[in-house]
């Protein structure tokens, strides 16, 4: 194994431009899960980030939060001026592993790790977040309900590092967050929801639902429709199925089924919307 070890964030993009093959990894908590049994992972380069003040920010401007990709879940978690605007955040940031993990873990690696499962997505893509990709060339932003690909698969070039999250400062009605596993955390999530209401527009995101996590528009229109009496109202979570039908793709795995993870979706968010007074 060979580890790179940049001091500033322009040798940073040096080194990864020079060599493509190179892996960048801060928290590392997703890459030591399987380390002993994964040789490939032992012989691969990778360029350590952890080192570099300029992603350590976590700001706030008049019309975002800036989260700096070493930002980790325990910032947010201790942070009350997030918790109040992004309550989200914090939920989410409670249920990823234990402790020790929320302190290493990145909202960056989360999202780079491109796993269909990950806690930290969905709450972000329902605050419309986007992600600031930089290189030698300059930086991109890309809305986030628009960075995955297939799974595993981003739109994120070998040259390039996630330098922040970028999350647009609204006024929300409501939020959730629920996610259904064997334990709260420390476990793998079997169905996973977020939502935000701000005024009439709704996000809706999911996990372990699809490929990647995902954005709901059917969902969405459909909720605002029946929240904004434009709509039959619900009687039944099966009224949901057919738009998360549109929107989803759950598998049978180990974890549960396709119809298991389709019923708990449509549970979830009708037990929600009936809570709110929809």
């Amino acid at each position: 194994m060979t580890i790179l070890l940049p001091g500033t964030l322009t040798d940073a993009y040096r080194m990864l431009s020079d060599d493509p093959d190179v892996t960048p990894v801060a928290g590392g908590t997703d890459l030591f899960a399987h380390w002993p049994e994964n040789r490939v992972k032992q012989s691969t380069t990778y360029l350590d980030l952890s080192g570099l003040a300029e992603l350590r920010s976590m700001r706030w401007t008049k019309s975002e939060l800036v989260l700096g990709a070493l930002t980790t879940y325990w910032d947010v978690v201790t942070d009350a001026r997030v918790a109040a605007e992004f309550p989200n955040l914090v939920t989410a940031a409670r249920q990823v592993g234990a402790v020790q993990i929320q302190a290493r873990g990145t909202w960056a690696g989360n999202i780079v790790n491109a796993s269909p499962a990950a806690d930290g997505v969905p709450v972000l893509l329902a605050y419309d977040a986007t992600v600031r990709l930089g290189s030698r060339d300059g930086v991109e932003d890309i809305p986030l309900d628009e960075f995955y690909l297939d799974y595993k698969k981003m739109r994120r070039r070998p040259d390039q590092l996630v330098t922040e999250i970028r999350i647009p400062r609204r006024t929300y009605q409501r939020a959730w967050f629920e996610k259904v596993g064997p334990r709260k955390s420390q476990a793998i999530t079997k169905v996973g929801v977020a939502v935000t209401v701000a005024g009439e527009t709704w996000r809706i995101a999911a996990n372990s639902v699809a490929p990647t996590v995902c954005r709901c528009p059917a969902l969405e229109r459909y909720c605002a429709a029946v929240a904004g009496a434009k709509g039959q109202p619900l009687t039944s979570p099966s009224d949901l199925l057919p738009a998360i039908r549109s929107d989803v793709s759950p598998i049978d795995d180990i974890r549960s089924t396709a119809e298991y993870r389709e019923q708990v979706l449509a549970r979830i968010l009708f037990h929600a919307l009936n809570d709110a007074g929809v």
